[in-house]
């Protein structure tokens, strides 16, 4: 855990499971004795003892002592399980061994990179949010009037293009085998923990002030939460689900970064994949999701990169993650627009998700995995400076013109 970055000290877990586990070993032997004194005082009033002999008193003394006893203990012991959750629910996944160490994003390694054919020549290509607003396709001012800053309105032929790419990415994903759903866009706290932004990220989401309900920040808290609490059969996996849902982040701690244009907002749409499957294959799932999202970007023919984080930039709950990153011209740089993450039994186990094989003995926790198939916004701000062509327009990519019915914008 260390080699996340963080100093991670499990000696306090450790020592009040020691005290949990001493006062529930207390606690079982005084109730054991409590309802051994119950039959031995029912077993002698039976056998016609008076139930006011000195021995049933004493008997019923020491009974009403280890009651009194429990009635102490009981409330302690809940408080250790309490303590020890907290500390639990805060310490982040295992990275896997196969995971480079690192310290920050820095020591992230390059996997490959893909249609660098495709990069533009052209020097004079705008930011996406300039293209979009001379297009008249994209305005901030007026969404900033209806909501605040890091929010935008999209108009006309921006707002088909970005409804023309959720459905052209459902389409692939679920050629490609995923199940699509539609899930509540509201969260409650429970699924929260169980995917693992809660208790940690309590800060980077929005809440309902009169519900335990949270705006969703992505797909996969409300997906993988379709299973919670239960027993899959083992025939029944690998289990995968696309779903489009807006997301909404308060991208805490980042004012000042990406204020301007698609690249970091308050609310944007996303399309994303999730995977139950069995242990022994799970990163060759990581594998195949990582393709899944690939194909999306190779489909547009947008140039990208794979990168493979090291422990000091990976998620909470992650053991193993890649990163595809478009390249956005304007900026000379890739920028994410997928993350694919293996968080083998971390989520499930927080969210009690597990299988049964037949012929074996009790069950087991299932593997959960996710990624973006892709950030919607993020593919449009690419596709607009990809595409962006000397005359001011931006062409459609070729497999999105059949969504759209044009070729320019």
């Amino acid at each position: 855990m260390n080699t996340r970055g963080g100093n991670y000290d499990i000696q306090p877990i450790v020592e009040l499971n020691q005290q949990q586990r001493e006062l529930e070993v207390k606690r079982s032997q005084l109730q054991a004795r409590s309802n051994e004194i119950g039959k031995l005082v029912g077993q002698k009033i039976k056998s016609g003892t008076n139930p006011q002999d000195p021995e049933i008193k004493a008997l019923r003394e020491e009974g009403n002592s280890i009651k009194a006893t429990l009635s102490e203990l009981e409330p302690q012991e809940k408080e250790l399980i309490v303590q020890i959750q907290e500390l639990v629910l805060a310490l982040p996944n295992l990275p896997s061994d196969s995971t480079p160490i690192g310290k920050s994003e820095e020591d992230n390694v390059e996997v490959r990179r893909w249609g660098d054919e495709y990069i533009p020549q052209n020097p004079n290509i705008l930011p996406h949010w300039e293209i979009g607003e001379k297009l008249g396709i994209l305005n901030v001012e007026r969404a900033v009037k209806v909501a605040q800053s890091r929010f935008v309105t999209l108009i006309g032929a921006g707002a088909a293009l970005e409804r023309a790419l959720i459905q052209f990415m459902l389409d692939r994903q679920i050629a490609a085998g995923y199940v699509e759903v539609i899930p509540p866009f509201l969260v409650n706290s429970a699924s929260l923990t169980a995917t693992g932004q809660l208790p940690k990220f309590a800060e980077e989401s929005f809440k309902c002030a009169e519900d335990d309900l949270w705006l969703t920040p992505t797909a996969e808290v409300p997906v993988t939460n379709l299973y919670r609490g239960e027993i899959l059969a083992a025939e029944d996996l690998p289990i995968y689900h696309c779903a489009y849902t807006p997301c909404f982040r308060r991208e805490a701690g980042s004012y000042g970064r990406d204020m301007r244009g698609l690249i970091r907002l308050h609310q944007f749409n996303k399309v994303e994949l999730v995977k139950f499957v069995h242990p022994s294959i799970s990163f060759d799932e990581l594998e195949k999701l990582v393709g899944n999202a690939e194909a999306i970007l190779q489909a547009l023919k947008l140039p990208y990169r794979v990168i493979e984080l090291c422990t000091g930039d990976l998620g909470f709950s992650a053991t193993k993650t890649y990163d595809l990153e478009v390249w956005l011209p304007s900026s000379g740089k890739y920028r994410e627009i997928s993350s694919c993450s293996n968080f083998v039994d971390f989520q499930a186990r927080r969210a009690e998700i597990r299988f049964k094989e037949a012929g074996k003995k009790g069950t087991q926790l299932v593997h959960t995995l996710n990624g973006s198939g892709l950030a919607v916004g993020r593919t449009m701000a690419a596709i607009l400076e990809n595409y962006q062509q000397p005359d001011g327009t931006v062409q459609i990519p070729e497999a999105l013109q059949p969504y759209l019915g044009r070729e320019v914008l």
